[in-house]
């Protein structure tokens, strides 16, 4: 009886030690969780687009080429479904990242050539050049938004992989209802920490006119140190609605709700660009140190993107939806 259950014991004592050390790892896990759930840690920055299954993720740096690409093409009035298409060229063609490299000496974001006329390195190197000369491609294709997505991709990259287009379609459709303001809160970033880099005003306000045009420029900037005003005040910027001309813009019910959302999906998508850190829109804000990311509904005065006047008036967060305002980095 004793040789037989010797053995046991030490088995057991096995069994027992890894259970425990699973335990450990499974305790400690969760601890790690409800502190960055506590502590609003977040990680790698991530963005995202859509629901459930319907969901689409990336990077900061994709979010910020995709907001562009469907600025360029809204401010030249081109509708939802050419920014579909030139979102899914640039899923394909380069992942949204603006490379320099590439077949032969292809380039950007939708592999352009120099050497085909579709102009300088250094050209095609700017997101805002290579997508309207891939608008100015698109628009001389005859009924491009009656025609499949990858076919109209292909007439204007001619590419020796035309039915790979196809695949990025669902991608660029969440994307492009987000940049064109028809799908509200619908993409949302959890971007990494300021490391104590302020954001730029100027800067901030340069590349809303490159993407929109001059009468997207901001009315005012409160805070920060410029102009006798505080540094301890970060610098915020309220952007106009209703002077933003765009795609389907021309009026009618729902026209400048849908321009403020494309204004504000666009900030939030070059928000780690541009040292931004709060976006608030008419009753939803999102906020940079947010570990879940997302879109928070606020009462009135609720929101830091708002000049101290303005909270102690009790004025709803971006004054009944005709601006959005825009909080920087210190």
């Amino acid at each position: 009886m004793g040789p037989v259950s010797e053995p046991i014991r030490p088995r057991r004592r096995g069994r027992l030690a890894r259970s425990a050390a699973a335990f450990a790892v499974l305790l400690g896990l969760a601890s790690y969780v409800a502190v960055h759930q506590i502590t609003g840690s977040k990680g790698t920055p991530r963005c995202s687009v859509g629901t459930g299954d319907n969901r689409y993720e990336f990077t900061p740096e994709q979010a910020s080429n995709a907001a562009m690409i469907s600025a360029v093409g809204t401010t030249r009035g081109m509708p939802e479904r050419a920014v579909t298409i030139a979102l899914a060229t640039a899923l394909q063609e380069s992942a949204l990242r603006n490379i320099e490299h590439g077949d032969r000496d292809s380039l950007g974001l939708f592999q352009q050539r120099p050497s085909m006329g579709w102009g300088t390195p250094e050209q095609i190197m700017d997101p805002v050049y290579s997508a309207g000369k891939f608008y100015d491609g698109l628009e001389k294709v005859p009924g491009y938004s009656r025609l499949p997505l990858t076919v109209a991709a292909q007439k204007v990259q001619k590419s020796g992989f035309p039915q790979a287009y196809a695949k990025h379609e669902p991608d660029a459709t969440l994307l492009a209802a987000a940049l064109t303001g028809r799908s509200p809160a619908a993409l949302s970033c959890t971007t990494g920490e300021a490391d104590g880099l302020p954001g730029d005003p100027e800067k901030v306000r340069a590349e809303l006119v490159r993407a929109f045009g001059e009468k997207a420029a901001p009315q005012a900037v409160t805070g920060g140190p410029s102009a006798g005003r505080s540094a301890a005040e970060p610098p915020v910027l309220v952007v106009p609605v209703r002077a933003v001309t765009g795609a389907e813009r021309a009026g009618g019910p729902g026209a400048d709700e849908r321009r403020g959302w494309e204004l504000a999906q666009w900030a939030v998508a070059r928000a780690e660009t541009l040292r931004i850190t709060e976006v608030a829109y008419g009753d939803r804000v999102w906020r940079a140190g947010q570990a879940a990311g997302g879109w928070s509904k606020v009462s009135r005065a609720k929101t830091s993107a708002e000049p101290a006047s303005a909270s102690e008036a009790g004025d709803a967060p971006a004054t009944g939806g005709e601006t959005v305002r825009m909080r920087l980095a210190q």
